[in-house]
C-alpha cells in the first residue's frame, strides 16, 4: 500500500509536475502494534515522500496518549506529527495531542476556542492548525458558517492553514474552503503563510513556495 501511494505521487510529479507529500493516518482504535507498524512503514518510506504521520478517528473515543510511541518511532525517523483533535472532541483532545504527540500541525483544532488559555498556548508554541470551515460544516460541528471559531482562533494570534479535509465526501474544493475563510474574515496571503509555517517540506521546497509567495498580486487573491 504505501509503495503504490509512493509510485502515484511520483506519477504524478513525472506527468504533471505535481509535488505530494504523504501524511498517513493511524486510526484512532486500531491496535498500538499496528499503530506503531504504520510509523515504522511510514518512516521506512520517508526518502519516497513520506514527511509525517497522522491520526484519524473519533477523539473522545479514542485519545492520543496511547499513541504516543507509535509517534515517537515517527519523530526519531525524522517525519512531523500531524494529528487529528480538537474537532468533534473538545480542548482536552488538543492538549493530550500536545502533551503526547508534539505535534508540528493539529489538524482541525477548533475547538481550542473554547479555552482562553490553550488558545495562547497554541499561539506562543506556533502550532499551525489545519482549518476545514466547509467540512466542520457538513460534519455539524458548527451549526452555520456564522458560528465557526476561526475568527476567535486568528484574534488569538494562531496560524490557520485552509484545508479541504475531504474534498469527495464534502462536496467542496480548496477554492470553496478559502472563500469560506475569506467570509470569516481570513485573508488569503496570511492563510498561506499558515500553510507554509506548517509545510513540512525540504529547504528548497520552502523557498520555492516562499518566492511564491513573493510573486503573488494579493490584492487581487480574493477577486
Amino acid at each position: 500500500m504505501f509503495a503504490g501511494y509512493c509510485d502515484g505521487a511520483q506519477q504524478a510529479f513525472e506527468q504533471h509536475g505535481v509535488h505530494v507529500r504523504l501524511t498517513p493516518d493511524i486510526p484512532g482504535g486500531c491496535p498500538l502494534e499496528i499503530a506503531e507498524m504504520t510509523a515504522r512503514r511510514a518512516v521506512a518510506h520517508r526518502s519516497r515522500g513520506l514527511v509525517g504521520l497522522g491520526l484519524g478517528g473519533p477523539e473522545a473515543q479514542y485519545p492520543s496518549e496511547p499513541y504516543a510511541r507509535a509517534f515517537a518511532i515517527a519523530r526519531d525517523g525524522g517525519l512531523g506529527s500531524v494529528p487529528h483533535a480538537g474537532e468533534a472532541a473538545g480542548p482536552a483532545s488538543i492538549r493530550g495531542a500536545l502533551d503526547t504527540l508534539h505535534p508540528d500541525r493539529i489538524r482541525h483544532g477548533i475547538r481550542a476556542a473554547e479555552d482562553p488559555g490553550l488558545l495562547a498556548e497554541l499561539a506562543a508554541r506556533g502550532t499551525v492548525l489545519d482549518v476545514c470551515p466547509v467540512s466542520n460544516l457538513r460534519t455539524g460541528v458548527v451549526a452555520s458558517l456564522a458560528d465557526h471559531p476561526l475568527p476567535q482562533l486568528l484574534a488569538a494570534g494562531i496560524a490557520c492553514s485552509i484545508s479541504t479535509d475531504d474534498p469527495a465526501m464534502f462536496g467542496t474544493d480548496l477554492a470553496a474552503d478559502y472563500a469560506a475563510a475569506i467570509k470569516l474574515g481570513a485573508t488569503a496571503r496570511d492563510s498561506y503563510l499558515a500553510g507554509l509555517q506548517g509545510a513540512l517540506c525540504d529547504e528548497r521546497t520552502r523557498a520555492a513556495l516562499q518566492q511564491a509567495d513573493d510573486a503573488t498580486d494579493w490584492t487581487r487573491a480574493t477577486e
